[in-house]
Formats: C-alpha cells, structure tokens, sequence
C-alpha cells in the first residue's frame, strides 16, 4: 500500500485537491488516472480511502469514499534530542523516528551545542516523508529549538528521564525504567554530552538519570534507541 499525505483532507470533505508537486507525482511519476484509488493522510490520525476524479498534472483531484480514524497509541514518547553537528545525522534520527513511533520531537540547545539552528521546514518535510513511509496517520509534533534550561522549565506529565554518558552509581538502565502505557519524556545530549552543571540542574528538578546500554552512542543513534525501547516495551503483551 502506498500513503499520501494531504494536510487539510478532513472526514468531513466529499473531495480533495492535491498539491502540484503530489498532483505531479501521482499522474506523471506514478501513471495514476481517473478512477484509480488512493489511500492518504492527514497526519491527524485518519486515513481515507479516494477516487481520482481528475488526473492533472498541475492540479490533481479525488473523491473521498471512506475515512476511519487510527486508534492513539497507548503510550506517549516525547524525544529531546540535542541538534547535531551533521544536519544529514539529524535527519536520519527524525526519519526512523518517525518510523518507529514517536510523538513529540524538541531540538534541544545545550552547553556543548555545535549546531544552534536547524532547518525546520526541512526537517518536516523529513518528518511527512518518513510519515507516508511507515503507514502511520498521526504526525509527529515538531517544536521549535530551545534551550536546556528552558525545557527545564516546562510542566511534563509522566516519566522524564536524562541519558547521559557521566558515571553514575545509581544510573539505571532505560529498559529497566520505562513503565508500560506512561507518558515519557527522554533527554539526549549532543556529541560531547550534556555538561555537569546540565545534568545537576535536571536531576535537582526530579528527571531520573539513565543509560542507553554499554556502547557509547553518537547523538542519532541514542535517540533511535531510547525510541525503540519505549516502543518495544509498550508492544509487549
């Protein structure tokens, strides 16, 4: 099955209208035509089941014939992942992200930042792309960058939990801390870690020190593994 995404699709439409760039896939790349079908997305938790009543290139058109809403997930992940070097190993995070099932996504600025601004119109359209690919209808909600000390300051329901790569005795492991159906919350650092003061402040605040495991892991690959293991433990029966 292929997914197409149309942000403004609703259940209570009768017909849509694609962008040119989709208009222009759907038709010329994919050799749709009038009466074939299409299954698309808003990102809000729908799929609908189209007809295109109009193959144009340039303005692309389909009659909605069914729409079901996908359930909510049983959990809620919420990643801060600190900005990379790299903007491509950023992108790489966002995407399998995605993939795997995440809810909220923040750029975080911290102490040891190397990157302080992204580009955030890309890094959605990664976002849709992954979305499409993964046959998810839910859209991860991408934040503006903020500092650390600033994220501090929000309210956050559920577990928050800061991985970093300082010895700590009473660090646990993130498998063995992350409860089936809460909320989380998960901090990832940048490459060099998030500083001393950084992680003393978020430890006075109440977020519980983890570790992803024995490897040391680049930014990218910690917030792809603190990712699945959320997942694979609200999976388990």
């Amino acid at each position: 099955m292929q997914l197409f995404f149309h942000p403004e699709a609703s259940e209570n439409e009768e017909e849509i209208r694609f962008s040119r760039e989709e208009s222009r896939h759907i038709v010329k790349v994919l050799r749709k035509k009038e009466g074939d079908k299409l299954q698309l997305t808003n990102g809000k938790g729908w799929i609908f089941e189209t007809e295109i009543t109009l193959a144009s290139t340039n303005n692309c058109s389909a009659r909605i014939i069914n729409a079901e809403k996908e359930p909510v997930a049983p959990y809620h992940l919420h990643l801060a992942v600190a900005p990379t070097k790299m903007n491509d190993r950023y992108e790489w995070f966002l995407e399998k992200a995605t993939e795997i099932g995440v809810q909220e996504i923040t750029p975080v600025i911290c102490d040891h930042s190397e990157r302080k601004v992204v580009k955030a119109e890309r890094f959605q359209r990664i976002i849709q792309s992954a979305l499409k690919q993964s046959l998810h209808a839910r859209m991860p909600v991408l934040h503006e960058p903020i500092t650390f000390s600033e994220f501090l300051e929000k309210e956050f329901s559920g577990d928050r939990f800061i991985a970093h790569c300082e010895d700590e005795k009473e660090k646990k492991l993130l498998s063995r801390s992350v409860k089936k159906g809460i909320s989380t919350t998960i901090l990832i650092g940048p490459e060099g870690d998030f500083s001393s003061d950084e992680i003393h402040a978020a430890l006075k605040r109440g977020w519980e020190a983890v570790s992803l495991g024995s490897s040391r892991l680049r930014t990218e690959t910690a917030g792809i593994v603190a990712c699945h293991t959320v997942a694979l433990i609200n999976e388990q029966e």
